[in-house]
């Protein structure tokens, strides 16, 4: 199943040619069109015009069809970009199948169809606005090219999304600018681009430290990170005070359970799990995808030795739980909630 991810997709794209069809799917709308972006450029190069359809707004199926079977005097070699839009599933068939998804269905057949003929000369990007990519279409895909999956990123690869997005701009980071940017920005890889490139405007010369990003402000805000260390120490009222900061300036609790908690009790879980194995810093570090000198890992570590394996294992099972219970709407005290699991974490330790 030839199925990648956004990081091996777009470092492919500087060493090997373009595949022949490439669909992007998943929930993160800015690697989806980071990834986009990237083939775009590399097919630019290449002398390839692009042309851009939107199935399911005022593109029809015929007219895309016939622009993957018909050929052009001016665009030989052509990219062209399908779209294929929520609204798309939900309009009934021209036939009169008035079944849910009937002119999708005929649609995908229609578009599976010229994908199997697709001439020498055209490239195709399918962006799917869904988690997945429609089945008919997938499997001709994955014959012809691959499929890029753009999952919400690990905690392990935000320091190579930087990384990347740096190079793209022309520079590189100094590891305290790295962990600086991991810390301050999290996983909202949109604020991590935008702290880069415009760090890249404003400094001279190849490299970016620290003192590149004096100014600069993530919408996430830093109190989160702060929280997490303030976590790993067992400070209850720095705790206390990080999270009702954070409700204060409007963030759901929801999400500050589901982005930032989780996986600072996820980090600090696998470095208890590793520390029972009897591995050092370094080796935990490298484990959990940071460096080690990395104030994450770090963290992970202090927390791990103050909480041990089994109150951790504890305390993000149920974390999930209350997660789970959060997002189906079965708990009306949010706050309450999220904050009484901290306070049981602190108890514990």
């Amino acid at each position: 199943m030839a199925v990648e991810y956004p990081l091996n997709f777009i470092r492919s794209l500087a060493r090997n040619p373009p595949p022949v069809m490439v669909a992007l799917a998943g929930p993160q709308v800015f690697v989806r069109e980071y990834a986009l972006d990237a083939l775009r450029e590399r097919m630019a190069r290449d002398g390839f015009r692009q042309r851009s359809f939107h199935l399911g707004g005022a593109d029809r199926v015929d007219t895309i069809v016939d622009e993957l079977e018909s050929s052009d005097l001016f665009a030989q070699n052509r990219l062209i970009t399908i779209r294929v839009l929520r609204s798309f599933r939900e309009r009934p068939a021209d036939d009169g199948d008035e079944s849910e998804g009937g002119a999708a269905k005929a649609g995908e057949a229609a578009l599976a169809a010229a994908l199997e003929r697709l001439a020498p000369s055209i490239r195709v990007a399918i962006v799917v606005e869904r988690d997945t990519v429609p089945a008919k279409i997938r499997r001709i895909v994955e014959q012809k090219g691959v499929v890029v999956n753009c999952p919400r990123p690990f905690d392990n690869q935000l320091s190579q999304f930087a990384e990347m997005f740096a190079r793209t701009a022309g520079r590189k980071l100094s590891p305290a600018a790295l962990d600086l940017l991991v810390m301050r920005c999290g996983a909202d890889l949109a604020a991590l681009a935008n702290s880069i490139n415009l760090a890249a405007l404003s400094v001279n010369g190849e490299r970016l430290d620290v003192d590149a990003f004096a100014d600069s402000r993530s919408s996430r805000g830093p109190e989160l990170f702060e929280l997490a260390d303030a976590l790993a120490r067992g400070e209850a009222n720095e705790v206390l005070t990080h999270y009702v900061r954070a409700l204060q300036i409007g963030r759901d609790p929801i999400e500050l359970l589901a982005l930032e908690i989780i996986p600072v009790l996820r980090r600090m879980m696998a470095a208890a799990a590793l520390l029972d194995a009897g591995n050092n810093s370094a080796s935990i570090a490298g484990a959990l995808g940071l460096p080690p000198q990395s104030s994450m890992a770090t963290h992970a570590i202090t927390g791990a030795r103050r909480f041990g394996s089994i109150k951790l294992a504890a305390a993000h099972q149920r974390a999930c739980v209350l997660d789970e219970r959060l997002k189906m709407g079965l708990v009306k005290s949010r706050e309450q909630a999220v904050g009484g699991l901290l306070m049981e974490l602190l108890m514990a330790g």
